[in-house]
């Protein structure tokens, strides 16, 4: 639903907001707080930030505090919440709750956003039922007026969920559950080093009570040998399989062993399964040189990923409108993401949903509390355990398929591969790796692949396989030739623009060679997250990390010196995401993209807005600039201009990124992502293959036998690539039409730019049932 601005702002004027965190901290709480106190602001409201969570609504005074835009200055980057938290015993009781409304009313509160788990949720709902009955409570006891009673009369809440355990059911990723994988995996990453260099096995138990999103998620993205999570408890005897898995991966050449834990790790009987005893049990049985590390607060702490910033400020806007758009009559929502959506669910169905969970566990009906988290969870187990462990295809399909990448290395194409090579064995094809893309299968660089040699694939950034930007065209008769001579049936390319372009080049070529009439699938992999088909490409999240690293450091130079504004140049070729994106993640100031013209008029503009602010409070300011946003409005130029113009108030310095964006390892995202890519794509060619076998051959030619594989809005989808044609500006080397261009209103009216809201989609109302758990969202 769009939204009319100019009347969101007087319904704004007048009101009062209040936001709080409560519960365990999370990374990205900050940028909630951000977004939160700045829309409120932009809107015309009152905005109070409420300190130590419940216990300061509870005690008032200076715990509660009128904000300004300059409160939550630079604040984006930091761990934790500024704002603090606090676990609050006073707030269960009524005597608790009485004095929380009493302190809101007195400063004409009447609107709530809280960021929390379901505890904390479930206790803000509680206080908005009882509202009316305390403020007539408080009339009685003539603490107010009933006057003030007559004005206040309802309560507003919505909820953000802030928890790293990623346990609330409806929404598809909670706030600081990204950040803590990144910390997990940067634990593991680290580790695998010095396991394998002492040939250790190592058991890491890592957050989780109640819930093992973090564990799954950690040894999917990890390869690791073994995990354990409460909602899936090992079977009787797992003892001895443990430990013949980990004896196989050894004798097959591996020098370490990874176990993960969920610290709520238990046994079909609900006894907990604690990490010493899996330590005492693999050195007693296999005599292996084994280390247990316990990760424990780490996970909460250090700066959060840029998913993290981006959704949280993606939440807080959306709060403030579902905040204002409330009236008596609609329930209390909570914000969360489906997709790539944000969207509003009815707060307490989400709640009682996620009571369902713990209590099918403590009836120990496992199957039912994996279904209830959800159906990526779901999958993401079923596919962990598909690839953790080569089991032997139960026979030979005579079917074959051939991996390469092409174009320029993203992170997580190493994953993907991973993943396929895996996925296609199982099913009992033979496997072919071709290096150097399709330059490589015209010159004979083809190797067959078996099981042990993707091992520890996931975690590496670059193209293993190698990768060239070479196109079909200009060698496709050498392509022809090895495509015949392998007998190869199915090509599966990992990469980005120029991938998608050489797969349309193969199905063009169809009517003049039948060897390519054969199912193809495109897995996007682009830091410029370019290609159409899909919202999200492999290697783009990795690249907004990094570049958003560096801004950090950037900003970080400039403490405590004179006020200095940095112009930042990042890579995208003609596509904004990357600047966009990062833009978001770090406050930007601005950021000039080419899809969205701009003039010197407009750079003035900008020039101008950043004096002003200058002028006051901050000290520094940042403003990215995507590489091909403009010939004439270089890079140098708009720092010659806003070192002009900023003269006596500021001084400027320039840094171009550069390939820096294109390094590191994958992001836990990313190799998530890659992994599952690589798994559906292999499904998806090998019932192709089985659909069109017809005496002794593979041969399809209709168009949905060529795809990009994707992730639109909610949904994974297979598109052919010949549909996708129509769709795509080939010039510039990107799709039509770019749905994060919607995300530039909400880095714009952060860095308070007077910016048109017409445009603003809301999310949609959607209700948690069993039905809609059993979707899987991409995530």
């Amino acid at each position: 639903m769009l939204v009319d601005f100019e009347k969101l702002r007087m319904t704004g004027a007048g009101k009062a907001i209040a936001v709080l965190t409560s519960g365990g901290d999370a990374q990205g709480m900050n940028a909630a707080v951000r977004a939160v106190t700045r829309m409120g602001i932009y809107v015309g409201a009152k905005v109070y930030l409420i300190y130590e969570g419940y216990q300061g609504l509870v005690d008032g005074g200076d715990n509660i505090k009128l904000a300004n835009w300059q409160s939550v200055t630079n604040i984006i980057q930091l761990g934790g919440t500024v704002i603090g938290s606090a676990r609050c015993k006073a707030f269960t009781t009524r005597e608790g709750r009485l004095a929380a409304a009493f302190h809101l009313v007195q400063r004409g509160i009447t609107n709530l956003c809280v960021c929390g788990g379901d505890g904390s949720l479930t206790g803000a709902n509680i206080f908005r039922t009882e509202w009316s009955d305390l403020l007539a409570q408080l009339v009685k006891e003539g603490r107010i007026t009933d006057t003030l009673a007559q004005q206040y009369t309802h309560l507003n809440i919505v909820g953000l969920v802030g928890s790293i355990d990623n346990d609330f059911c409806g929404t598809d990723m909670t706030i600081g559950a990204d950040s803590a994988l990144h910390r997990i995996m940067e634990v593991i990453d680290a580790i695998t080093t010095t396991a394998q260099s002492h040939q250790r096995t190592f058991i890491l138990e890592v957050m989780g009570r109640h819930c093992g999103y973090l564990a799954l998620v950690s040894a999917l993205a990890s390869g690791a040998d073994w995990l354990f999570i409460p909602e899936s408890p090992p079977e009787e005897g797992w003892e001895d399989h443990m430990c013949v898995r980990l004896g196989e991966s050894r004798s097959k050449g591996s020098r370490l062993n990874i176990v993960i834990m969920a610290e709520g790790a238990i046994d079909k009987h609900g006894e907990r399964i604690c990490s010493d005893y899996v330590k005492d049990l693999v050195v007693k049985r296999l005599g292996y040189d084994t280390r247990v590390t316990v990760l424990g607060h780490v996970q909460r702490g250090g700066t959060p990923s840029a998913f993290d910033r981006v959704l949280s400020s993606r939440m807080g806007v959306e709060a403030v409108v579902t905040l204002l758009e409330a009236t008596p009559e609609t329930p209390a929502y909570v914000i969360g993401l489906s997709g790539n959506q944000a969207m509003r669910w009815p707060l307490m169905e989400c709640v009682n949903m996620t009571k369902e969970v713990q209590k099918a566990m403590n009836e120990k009906r496992f199957e039912e509390a994996i279904q209830l988290r959800g159906e990526s969870f779901e999958n993401n187990w079923n596919t962990y355990r598909r690839l953790a462990h080569q089991k032997p295809a139960q026979s030979k399909s005579n079917l074959s398929m051939a991996i390469l990448n092409v174009g320029a290395p993203a992170a997580g194409m190493n994953a993907a591969v991973r993943s396929a090579v895996r996925v296609g064995l199982a099913e009992g094809h033979r496997v072919y790796a071709i290096h150097d893309g399709f330059e490589g299968l015209a010159k004979d660089a083809v190797h067959e692949m078996h099981w042990h040699d993707v091992a520890g694939w996931t975690g590496q950034g670059g193209s293993i396989l190698g990768t060239k930007r070479t196109l079909p065209n200009s060698c496709m008769e050498k392509i022809i030739e090895n495509l015949g001579k392998y007998g190869i049936q199915s090509l599966l390319i990992v990469g980005g623009f120029e991938a998608y372009e050489g797969v349309l080049q193969l199905v063009e070529a169809r009517s003049h060679y039948d060897e390519l009439c054969i199912p193809m699938c495109v897995i996007p992999a682009t830091i410029s997250n370019n290609v159409p088909g899909t919202d999200f490409s492999l290697g783009a999240d990795t690249a907004v990390n990094a570049a958003m690293e560096s801004c950090d450091k950037i900003k970080q130079s400039a403490t405590g010196t004179k006020r200095r504004v940095f112009i930042v140049e990042t890579m995208g070729g003609y596509c904004g995401y990357l600047a966009t994106t990062t833009g978001i993640a770090v406050g930007a100031d601005a950021a000039y993209i080419y899809e969205e013209k701009f003039n010197i008029h407009d750079l003035n503009m900008n020039v101008e807005h950043l004096t002003d602010k200058m002028k006051n409070d901050i000290q520094r300011g940042l403003v990215l600039r995507n590489e091909k946003c403009n010939d004439h409005y270089t890079t140098d130029f708009i720092y010659n201009l806003y070192s002009a113009e900023g003269k006596g108030v500021f001084d400027c310095r320039v840094n171009v990124l550069g390939h820096l964006q294109q390094g590191g390892v994958p992001t836990p995202f990313d190799r998530n992502f890659g992994t599952k890519l690589g798994e559906k794509s292999v499904r998806w060619l090998t019932d192709k293959m089985r659909d069109t076998h017809r005496q002794g051959r593979v041969f399809p030619n209709a168009a949905d036998s060529a795809c990009v594989i994707g992730m639109i809005k909610k949904d994974m989808s297979f598109s052919p690539v010949t549909e996708l044609k129509s769709h795509t500006d080939f010039e510039h080397r990107m799709p039509k039409e770019q749905w994060w261009l919607n995300l530039r209103l909400i880095l714009k009216m952060l860095a308070k730019y007077q910016t048109n809201f017409d445009e603003y989609v809301t999310g949609e109302i959607e209700h948690v049932t069993r039905r809609t758990l059993s979707m899987e969202t991409g995530f």
